[in-house]
């Protein structure tokens, strides 16, 4: 039977970067506990400044700055373009990876997923969007201040900035209607 529960941002956990550089807030997850045993991951995290990335091998990871003026990273010796607030990133989690802040401290949004056992799709959506979808696991993070948000056979939910909504154990094409700057990220188990 599907579940939907309403993750708020004041109640994530905050947890220590696996390289001791700082911290994430964690949003959801779907197993494990600390930095194991999940097949993927949803988190917030503050960089103060520029530095390396802690290494996920066997997974792969997207990034999004969420708020500041952006960063620009190195992986694996290769630069990537400058990353602006709600441009998507994937490189492979056990990448070498270092960012270099293009102004003062940001704020970003990962996935960090397993390929192994998902598949996984993340896509920004602002504005007035109706979007159909028959992932397995349905996240819709907010954005903005006021995200509403309605899923079909359920009642609306508002979401305020950086609250996440979670639909799992669909079996179905869902319907979501959705008004406000959000990331949906659809992840199927293999």
């Amino acid at each position: 039977m599907s579940q939907l529960q309403v993750l708020r941002a004041k109640d994530y956990p905050r947890m220590p970067w696996k390289n001791g550089g700082g911290s994430t807030e964690e949003i959801a997850r779907d197993a494990g506990e600390g930095l194991d045993g999940f097949g993927w991951r949803l988190s917030i995290a503050d960089i103060a400044e520029s530095g390396g990335f802690s290494s996920f091998a066997g997974y792969q990871r997207i990034i999004t700055v969420l708020e500041g003026e952006g960063m620009r990273l190195q992986v694996d010796g290769q630069a990537t373009r400058p990353l602006l607030p709600f441009d998507a990133f994937a490189f492979s989690g056990e990448s070498q990876v270092s960012c270099t802040l293009l102004g003062g401290s940001i704020r970003d949004f990962n996935l960090i997923y397993s390929p192994e056992r998902y598949r996984a799709r993340l896509q920004w959506l602002d504005g007035s969007q109706r979007v159909f979808s028959s992932a397995s696991t349905l996240l819709l993070f907010a954005a903005a201040a006021h995200v509403d948000v309605a899923l079909s056979g359920q009642a609306p939910q508002q979401l305020g900035r950086y609250d996440c909504l979670q639909f799992e154990a669909n079996a179905t094409l869902q319907t979501l209607n959705v008004q406000g700057r959000c990331c949906l990220i659809e992840l199927i188990a293999h």
